[in-house]
């Protein structure tokens, strides 16, 4: 009998050991994701902000220069440039648009013909960007999501690449009425450090 009570304690022990070891997964987990998370942005009122015209800076056609990484998570520090062209034009009355780029390097014979869906949900207030290649032909899934938050704006997935899971994110930044700049970036250390990728900077063109 007393050997049954001290096998039952043993258990309970062994139990109390594995929901312990469950709960810090979880938290650590939790933490991870509220690492790479954008958060949302209230106003004052507390309402989230309307963040529908968000994109309405890219509309237009533009200059296109692109800095490639080669073979990105490698460390591998070979990059490819690249220039081009793009052009954006509004869907939805700006809670859509389609971005197309055109780019070429005819030294190393590379040619990038692409377009990027950006799509509004006036819910969650946040925006779901797809990158399509001519090449593929197919949408790329899933999306990134994210917002803008002080001119600044953070996308981010969770994707396959080369058999493995990583952290992707966009970033928006120096945005001006002619010119922004754009950064992709990956992450296989759940967002502790993160590599870029691909840099463009594009100049807007008149009209």
């Amino acid at each position: 009998m007393k050997k049954n009570r001290t096998m039952t304690l043993r258990g309970r022990i062994s139990l109390c050991s594995v929901a312990a070891v469950a709960f810090l997964f979880s938290q650590s987990g939790l933490m991870w994701a509220q690492a790479v998370s954008p958060t949302k942005e209230a106003s004052k009122d507390g309402a989230l902000r309307d963040g529908q015209h968000d994109f309405d800076f890219a509309i237009g056609n533009w200059k296109f220069h692109l800095k490639k990484l080669e073979h990105p998570l490698t460390g591998s520090t070979t990059w490819v440039e690249l220039d081009g062209t793009s052009s954006c034009r509004k869907i939805w009355d700006g809670r859509a648009n389609i971005d197309e780029v055109e780019v070429n390097n005819p030294e190393k014979h590379l040619h990038i013909q692409g377009l990027t869906l950006r799509l509004y949900n006036p819910e969650s207030h946040q925006w779901s960007l797809y990158w399509a290649n001519a090449a593929k032909g197919a949408l790329g899934l899933p999306p990134v999501i994210g917002q803008f938050k002080n001119g600044r704006g953070e996308f981010y997935d969770q994707e396959d690449f080369n058999g493995r899971a990583i952290f992707v994110r966009y970033v928006w930044s120096d945005i001006t009425p002619t010119s922004a700049h754009f950064e992709q970036s990956f992450s296989d250390d759940g967002g502790k450090t993160w590599e870029t990728n691909w840099i463009t900077d594009q100049t807007r063109v008149k009209p």
